[in-house]
């Protein structure tokens, strides 16, 4: 399918990328072999809600604080590696880190099979709003190919693609971009093997405390979310409140955790009155005829 706007030449193996035109709401299919010319003016944008509003990982042109209309936060995607649950072990183990830094696998893992961990993605909801950052990214073929080849592998736990309106705060009538890429899941446990569905808070809570994987783990990623929706100027009260509890389970009292507490109770200053210990050397022992 050819556009008479150019739209950037992206390379792909077993499926379509797709490129969100800026101010028109539209997308545009390119496949591997079709080859369409480009105007050295386009660009694409994407929004991040999650990690990518505080490591985007990728080079980009431009960054906007803003947010999409009628959808929210909820922390229902996970990882779980189903495919090695019966041979979990050393050979299993290798296995998941080979998908993970070589087969363009999902580049975040923080849990395993037994503890998958729990990440968010976005849930319809009329009327809401979700905050976060928009990225532009424009230069040529070259850069916007690898931001979004990058970007493919980064977010494979999000099996959808969509295109939106993003706002910035003091616009909210007129949208300051149209056609902006975000990544999101598919809430249906059988077509997608990485959505785990929502959970009580205190349930979530537990899985988030717990998990760990090989980059890190998965409180991590809660608490730097929660900070970097208190940096941009727009605290998101479910994660504020899934943070708090997370924190419960910990046993942690103002965010900071006990093994913390404690390293730091360590460090303290010897006044000069107080007498060193001397140790004085020990008698030898003396042999004794019996």
């Amino acid at each position: 399918m050819k556009s008479t706007k150019a739209v950037s030449e992206l390379e792909s193996r077993d499926h379509l990328l797709f490129v969100a035109y800026p101010h028109i709401n539209l997308w545009i299919g390119v496949q591997e072999e079709e080859i369409v010319s480009r105007s050295s003016a386009m660009v694409f944008w994407v929004f991040g809600y999650g990690s990518l509003v505080w490591n985007p990982g990728f080079k980009y042109d431009e960054k906007v604080i803003g947010y999409i209309k009628d959808y929210r936060r909820v922390f229902d995607l996970g990882r779980t590696f189903k495919q090695f649950e019966n041979c979990w072990g050393v050979f299993a183990g290798f296995a998941y880190l080979w998908e993970c830094f070589y087969l363009s696998a999902c580049i975040d893992h923080r849990g395993t099979p037994e503890a998958p961990a729990r990440t968010c993605t976005l849930e319809y909801s009329e009327g809401s709003i979700c905050w976060g950052a928009a990225y532009c990214v424009r230069g040529g073929p070259e850069v916007e190919s690898a931001a979004m080849k990058y970007l493919e592998r980064r977010e494979c736990e999000y099996d959808h693609k969509i295109s939106v309106d993003f706002y910035k705060e003091g616009e909210e009538l007129e949208p300051l971009i149209t056609g902006v890429i975000v990544f999101m899941s598919t809430p249906d446990k059988v077509s997608n093997k990485y959505y785990l569905g929502p959970a009580p808070l205190d349930e979530m809570a537990r899985q988030i405390a717990t998990a760990f994987g090989p980059c890190g783990n998965n409180r991590e990623y809660l608490f730097l979310l929660e900070k970097a929706m208190r940096d941009i100027g727009h605290e998101d009260d479910y994660v504020i409140e899934l943070a708090k509890e997370v924190r419960k389970v910990l046993g942690t009292a103002k965010g900071i955790p006990k093994e913390r507490k404690l390293v730091a109770a360590l460090h303290v200053a010897i006044k000069d009155n107080i007498p060193s210990l001397q140790v004085r050397p020990r008698q030898e022992a003396v042999a004794m005829d019996s």
